[in-house]
């Protein structure tokens, strides 16, 4: 059964397919943590974390990544590098999607966040 998580990510990365980007890994998971897309956008490797929000009574899902969440991101990132060192080469970024509660009946686009935090 999928998860309400995985068609938000199904969703961002089609979004991302169209935007030129090249998706080269889902869902990868270490020790550090969990990577929910991995993608490559001209020379850029790009670690895209997809965050999504049903209520907008909360911070928001951009601010959900917080500085814990950062840094879990970057050792899982640290892992990825190590297990493919034909990509330890290229600059890398960390990327956010994130999907705030819809406000109208349209189509939802989510907001896009280039190099959200380095490390």
């Amino acid at each position: 059964m999928k998860s309400l998580g995985d068609n938000y990510e199904n969703a961002a990365a089609r979004w991302l397919q169209a935007q030129g980007l090249t998706i080269i890994g889902r869902n990868y998971s270490c020790r550090a943590g969990e990577l929910d897309l991995i993608a490559r956008d001209s020379s850029h490797l790009v670690f895209i974390e997809v965050r999504a929000r049903g209520s907008p009574r909360f911070a928001s899902a951009a601010a959900s990544v917080d500085r814990r969440k950062r840094r879990r991101l970057i050792l899982a990132a640290q892992w990825f590098l190590q297990q493919h060192p034909q990509l330890a080469q290229l600059p890398c970024r960390f990327d956010v999607i994130a999907f705030q509660p819809r406000q109208s009946t349209s189509g939802q686009t989510p907001r896009w966040i280039r190099s959200a935090f380095t490390n």
